[in-house]
């Protein structure tokens, strides 16, 4: 029987590997959903091509114009629309590649309804982890990561007693700017920030992978997922993107897991678990393999990477607030209204004034989340470049 997928940001870098994936092995997956931001002319080709039951668009507009040319899909739109598709009965398991906060209530909803999620988006355990907890234990929902440092924790730990495990590995490519150590980073550009040296990403990750504030957030994304204490998280640079995650063991021995930097890997993976899919990326050759370079990152010049770590230290309320206030920074940098380095001092002064709150329902998620953005939308208005 094939699965009956849903593809949450089908238009995106997750989404369009996921529907390659969905194109090589369609004798094993039916697409029957698939949501989109602004992308109508790629979305409208995924329609034709793969014809979903469900779409899921952000404007009104949009649905009342493919609505036209599609008749026989049911096309809903906005936030609400995305939550909706969550709980059609239809989907067995979603892949969940919608970027940021606006992930959080389909990604809860699909953990409500017991479905198997590929989950690509961290923000959601950064800011709702306990509240994703919860909803999979009720519900018995699967939650697969397709983080590559993450998704390869996950591999390692399949089966294996975690008691002899000391430490985790996430490793980093170190972004466009770790070797230039002359770079003034205040002088980069939004350009510059986007484009990654290993992996094809969307602008606001791949500057979050420039700023390492991505690797800051993978770390209490692994400390929610694997229950690993804050300290017992490891970050390791490593240019070539080869080795995604690495475990220590009690006996001070280590294992690693290797593949090239294609998404499609991990993706695959969520997708066909249990099983793993034949091929869906390449074999390293040991040419690729013959030079692994390691380092520690620089905290002081990359600065981003420490707050999510304070954050956790804090409380939950502060890992809302700071990932609020990076997204409104990050975008804030791509329009040119703040320097890459003020990202970081933008958040700091956010934490600072952050007074901790209690978080027990999906409501207080919101509430955190839209006072740090107006704290941070006023701290940058205040601000010179």
């Amino acid at each position: 029987m094939k699965r009956k997928l849903a593809v949450f940001g089908s238009t995106g870098t997750i989404g369009l590997n996921t529907l390659a994936l969905a194109r090589q092995f369609s004798e094993r997956f039916e697409v029957v959903a698939l949501t989109a931001g602004k992308n109508l002319e790629l979305l409208a080709a995924q329609i034709s091509e793969f014809k979903p039951r469900v779409v899921v668009v952000q404007e009104e507009s949009a649905r009342a114009r493919l609505s036209k040319e599609f008749p026989g899909v049911e096309f809903l739109w906005g936030d609400q629309g995305l939550v909706e598709c969550a709980a059609w009965d239809g989907i067995e398991l979603a892949s969940q590649g919608i970027v940021g906060f606006a992930a959080m209530a389909p990604t809860l909803e699909l953990a409500r309804k017991g479905k198997a999620i590929a989950l690509a988006n961290k923000e959601t355990l950064v800011v709702a982890g306990s509240l994703l907890k919860q909803a999979i234990a009720s519900s018995g929902a699967q939650c697969i990561p397709v983080d590559s440092e993450h998704n390869a924790i996950f591999q390692l730990l399949v089966g294996r007693d975690v008691t002899s495990v000391a430490s985790i590995v996430l490793t980093a490519s170190g972004g466009p700017f770790w070797r230039d150590t002359d770079l003034d980073l205040s002088t980069v550009t939004p350009a510059q920030a986007v484009k990654h040296p290993n992996w094809k990403m969307g602008p606001k990750i791949s500057v979050d992978s420039a700023t390492l504030m991505n690797k800051g957030l993978e770390v209490v994304e692994a400390h929610v997922l694997f229950g690993t204490p804050m300290e017992n998280i490891e970050v390791w640079i490593h240019p070539q993107s080869i080795v995604h995650g690495a475990l220590w063991f009690s006996d001070g021995t280590c294992q690693a897991q290797l593949s090239k930097p294609d998404m499609k890997a991990s993706i695959g993976y969520a997708l066909g678990y249990p099983e793993r899919l034949p091929a869906s990326v390449e074999k390293l050759s040991m040419r690729q393999m013959q030079q692994l370079d390691f380092a520690e990152p620089d905290t002081a010049r990359f600065p981003c990477l420490g707050l999510p770590r304070k954050a956790l230290a804090a409380s939950q309320s502060h890992l809302i607030a700071l990932n609020g206030a990076n997204e409104v920074a990050v975008s804030s940098f791509l329009e040119g209204r703040i320097l890459f380095t003020q990202i970081s001092t933008v958040l700091e002064q956010v934490l600072d004034c952050h007074h901790s709150t209690s978080v027990c329902v999906v409501e207080d998620v919101f509430s955190v989340d839209r006072i740090a953005r107006e704290k941070t939308a006023s701290i940058i208005s205040q601000m010179s470049l």
